[in-house]
């Protein structure tokens, strides 16, 4: 992948290049992907960037949308999604989105609700 943008070195960022590579998708579609919150990005190094778990099998996490909006809903700017989203959370076990890569949504959006 070109510029990956380092934040920590256990993420990897996807530029939008990168992402339009990773997707096999246009430029913009994936600007509509993120748009429509199917998949969320920051700007924390001054380079728009999406940090590359929040891909499966070359497509957006399907639960991540949903997600996303419940903790949007919850007053959480883009930054601070990503950080819960990938942050160690106690009640599971794991990060949210290690948890939405093995399917149990359910359980993610139940905590992120609670965080209103």
């Amino acid at each position: 992948m070109s510029e990956n943008v380092e934040e920590t070195p256990a993420v990897e960022w996807l530029t939008m290049p990168d992402l339009v590579e990773a997707l096999d998708e246009p430029l913009g579609r994936v600007r509509r992907l993120i748009d429509d919150h199917h998949l969320i990005g920051s700007r924390r190094t001054g380079v728009f960037a999406v940090p590359a778990v929040f891909l499966l099998e070359g497509r957006p996490i399907a639960s991540l949308r949903g997600t996303i909006m419940v903790l949007q809903d919850a007053g959480f700017d883009d930054d601070e999604v990503i950080d819960w989203l990938l942050a160690e959370e106690d009640t599971m076990g794991r990060s949210p989105i290690d948890a939405l890569r093995a399917g149990h949504k359910s359980e993610v959006r139940r905590i992120a609700r609670t965080l209103a």
